[in-house]
């Protein structure tokens, strides 16, 4: 798996374009601010190791340890299937991005999710500091 965080004082995004068949349609888009993004790349070789809560066990300790690093409660999961040559299957990824998303949750963690299966214009401010881009291969 690797990930891509980027803590933004604003993010937004609006769904373009449908990829994916059998997909609720979306319309709408959302802003969220002081937030971690967390641009996610499930692969293929996390799928094969058929260990699912360990696999979303270790994204979400990277995710809390990033967003101790940069002061927030906030992180938006994105999947950005462009950090990697391998990918896994679009269910398996889901089931990642929902696991992590409650286990965060359960942490009083402020949680979204961009929507899966489109492409998405986004408008993303960053400031320029250390910890304000981590990459992980977890």
């Amino acid at each position: 798996m690797k990930v891509l965080d980027i803590y933004t004082t604003r993010f937004a995004y609006e769904p373009k374009v449908k990829n994916t068949e059998g997909i609720d349609d979306v319309t709408e888009g959302a802003e969220f601010n002081d937030c971690l993004v967390a641009f996610i790349q499930v692969e293929l070789e996390d799928e094969e190791k058929d260990d699912l809560k360990g696999r979303e066990k270790k994204l979400v300790n990277h995710l809390k340890w990033a967003l101790r690093k940069n002061g927030c409660q906030k992180v938006v999961l994105h999947s950005f299937a462009h950090l990697s040559d391998s990918k896994a299957s679009f269910e398996f990824t889901k089931n990642i991005f929902d696991l992590a998303e409650k286990r965060l949750q359960n942490a009083n963690i402020e949680t979204a999710q961009t929507p899966f299966g489109y492409f998405l214009d986004l408008d993303i401010k960053a400031p320029g500091f250390s910890l304000a881009r981590i990459w992980a291969n977890l």
